[in-house]
């Protein structure tokens, strides 16, 4: 018998677009659109429909795949007493991904857009290893030398500033809905930072009237497979790109958007001036979490992530390090009681009805460890204490990128940078101190004579006797 599936409870008919969403992946479609679609069903922001965007390759994918099913999303909660399905209506429409960017920048063009709002990845941001914007970098340079034809979601929406400021129409706030810690200072810096390459005047005009608010965001939205189609078959859904996701969901929000928003804190989100004490407590528990249980796992060849929390080694190693050398450094947050975010994080992870993986934990470490680990570890060594179970992380870390598990199993590619992080990790089999080196990811770390002794230690022993022997060592010490 074919399940029950939740339809929206308004009138599509009546939507019109008030948001321009760029990188309309999966979290995206469960976070962000799952608000709006509960909002619209109060009968109210209709005037805030989203209009889908891209500027990759794999987003004019997803257009083809959504415009076949009038730009709905199935979205599938994945909770231990039942699935329950729904179709997000929440999007109009998906302007066209082209390499010039045309129809996004005349859509943002557009007087009805108050908000553009992005989801492009936590290394889509072009920041350096000071996490500071890369004017270097070789995309940016050349959207600055064709400001009126970008390729990069920044020049996009610079070329759209550009065109309102001359029909003397009020800009559009710009929101990050990516897992950055400040991500609006950093979208900030990003858009200026372009900016003042080609035009001066231009940055300073967005300095002065641009909003970026910060916010923080959280859903656990695994990657769609098979098994994800099959879920949705399982409704009498046939839809090539379902979203599953765990039923909690949260958005922490600055309320700094002067061309108006949706009245979103009637759905649930927070509107404070503390986002990051919000932030803090998310990107270091739960997004560090995630890497603390994903390398060790990895290398042991356990595939799903709560299948490593039900590994009593990993899920003793993530409590240990949490407690230890993680919370004590996370700033008090407004109503919450640390200790108890930590056990609803672990709960969470240990829900075996999402089946995410441990590989996609560790995707992109070149760009997460930076943010989600190594601040923790600095905070311990100002503080003069040696994490060592942060150091014991970062050294698997290391032999996972050198590209084999403990079993001597491949691990394909999965970072943007993994060819140089396997080159590094390789020279660190014999030179420890070389991955240390990697000041994109650690800055001056390497400098520190006691950290490259323990991850010395760290990384041998892990070649010597494999994760599983140096997680009981480490929980036994």
């Amino acid at each position: 018998m074919t399940r029950t599936v939740a339809l929206p409870a308004y009138d599509r008919s009546t939507l019109t677009p008030g948001i321009v969403h760029i990188g309309v992946g999966n979290f995206h479609r469960a976070h962000q659109a799952v608000y709006l679609d509960d909002l619209f069903a109060l009968g109210e922001g209709h005037d805030w429909a989203i209009l889908g965007a891209g500027v990759r390759p794999t987003d004019a994918r997803m257009r083809e795949a959504l415009a076949a099913q009038d730009n709905l999303s199935t979205v599938i909660e994945l909770d231990p007493s039942g699935h329950r399905a729904r179709r997000i209506g929440a999007m109009v429409g998906f302007l066209p991904v082209e390499a010039d960017n045309a129809a996004l920048i005349e859509a943002m063009s557009d007087p009805r857009i108050r908000i553009v709002s992005l989801t492009v990845t936590e290394g889509g941001y072009y920041v350096d290893s000071r996490g500071e914007f890369d004017p270097t970098h070789p995309d940016i340079v050349a959207d600055a030398a064709r400001p009126q034809a970008p390729a990069t979601a920044f020049g996009a929406i610079l070329a759209a500033l550009q065109h309102r400021r001359a029909a003397h129409l009020a800009p559009f706030t710009v929101m990050s809905c990516d897992n950055l810690p400040g991500n609006g200072h950093v979208t900030r810096n990003a858009v200026v930072g372009l900016a003042e390459l080609f035009d001066a005047d231009l940055a300073g005009w967005v300095k002065h009237h641009v909003a970026f608010p910060n916010g923080m965001v959280d859903r656990i939205t695994p990657a769609t497979g098979q098994h994800e189609r099959d879920l949705a078959q399982g409704f009498g859904l046939s839809d090539p790109v379902p979203v599953t996701c765990e039923p909690f969901r949260q958005w922490v929000l600055e309320d700094n958007f002067p061309a108006g928003r949706p009245a979103l804190e009637k759905v649930g989100v927070t509107f404070t001036p503390h986002v990051h004490a919000y932030e803090a407590m998310k990107i270091r528990i739960l997004n560090g979490g995630h890497a603390v249980i994903a390398y060790p796992s990895a290398l042991m060849d356990i595939e799903l992530v709560h299948q490593a929390m039900a590994n009593p080694l990993v899920a003793a190693f993530l409590h240990k390090v949490e407690v230890d050398e993680i919370l004590p450094h996370v700033p008090p947050v407004p109503d919450t009681h640390i200790p108890d975010y930590l056990t609803l994080i672990e709960s969470r992870f240990a829900n075996p009805e999402i089946a995410d993986t441990t590989r996609r934990l560790c995707l992109d470490g070149s760009n997460r460890q930076p943010k989600f680990i190594v601040p923790s570890l600095r905070d311990n060594l100002a503080r003069g204490v040696m994490p060592k179970g942060l150091v014991l992380l970062s050294a698997l870390w290391c032999r996972y990128c050198f590209g084999t598990t403990d079993s001597g199993l491949v691990v394909e590619p999965n970072d943007p940078n993994w060819a140089a992080l396997q080159d590094r990790a390789r020279r660190a089999r014999t030179n420890p101190a070389a991955w240390l080196a990697m000041a994109e990811v650690y800055g001056d770390l390497a400098g520190n004579a006691a950290l490259v002794a323990e991850f010395t230690s760290a990384l041998n022993a892990v070649w010597a006797n494999g994760a599983e022997t140096e997680l009981r060592r480490f929980l036994a010490a």
